[in-house]
């Protein structure tokens, strides 16, 4: 993955938490139990269940990888809460990782069960998840930024004071942010803003 759309979805990631709690780095959250708990909820997407019939929704699987990769990145600002180091840490680890897989379940497994023992977050792991999901760090970083805004979206929204409503004609806003992505130009200069603007005139009409 480039440095620089690490360093992007770092700065992102930063703002985003400091809207949260300003000083949100010195509060001891712990990160590392959103990402296993979203690990779980990656698995409902992906089907676990041998009992049913069960089709994988590949699109909200990667959107879960996408969530993990917030909590991840803000796990990792605590050990290093230098932004530039933490780019260099992780693209190089990013590349550390050459293992392909195309089990799902055990990449997602083997990551929460990491989150668990070190109580922090492993890119390598990240990186055979993505790889098992057929993300690549194009699409990460497209999703990414989406995601981002769409946070920032809920956030101004009434998300924290619970006014926000999450479900739009039937469905999840998760659902209808990747109909909005597919519209769209990632490599515009203005794509967080097209992504927020979208968001806006779909949340209107619909809620």
């Amino acid at each position: 993955m480039k440095r620089t759309a690490v360093k992007n979805m770092l700065e992102m990631q930063f703002r985003m938490n400091a809207r949260v709690h300003e000083h949100w780095i010195d509060q001891d959250f712990a990160w590392y139990r959103a990402v296993w708990i979203e690990c779980g909820e990656l698995m409902d997407h992906v089907g676990y269940k041998w009992w049913k019939k069960q089709e994988p929704d590949m699109d909200q699987v990667r959107l879960e990888v996408v969530d993990i990769w917030h909590f991840g990145m803000s796990a990792l600002f605590i050990t290093e809460p230098n932004l530039e180091a933490l780019a260099d840490i992780i693209s190089a680890d990013m590349l550390r990782d050459g293992e392909l897989v195309s089990d799902i379940h055990a990449a997602t497994e083997a990551l929460a069960q990491n989150a668990l023992e070190t109580h922090s977050f492993s890119v390598p792991h990240f990186a055979t998840l993505m790889n098992a999901c057929g993300l690549s760090p194009e699409e990460l970083y497209r999703q990414y930024v989406g995601k981002n805004v769409l946070n920032f979206f809920r956030q101004d929204n009434g998300y924290k004071d619970g006014t926000y409503v999450k479900i739009w004609c039937g469905r999840e806003d998760n659902e209808h942010l990747v109909e909005i992505l597919e519209t769209l130009d990632d490599a515009a200069p203005d794509y967080p803003e097209a992504v927020y603007e979208a968001l806006s005139n779909r949340y209107q009409q619909t809620v």
